[in-house]
């Protein structure tokens, strides 16, 4: 599978609903890092209590 913004081989495939995307792992790297810096994941992780230990 070719990576859905290069041309790369893709490195990471998701699929969802029959549709199958791809990702390099230099792509990934960048959308990681942009979810990194989203506002509602400090929202998401206060929710889920992540660092919460039983």
């Amino acid at each position: 599978m070719q990576c859905h913004y290069c041309d790369r081989e893709a490195d990471v495939a998701v699929e969802s609903d029959g549709v199958k995307v791809g990702v390099c792992k230099t792509h990934f790297r960048e959308q990681m890092a942009e979810l990194e810096d989203a506002d509602w994941l400090d929202d998401l992780e206060e929710e889920l209590d992540i660092d919460r230990r039983e």
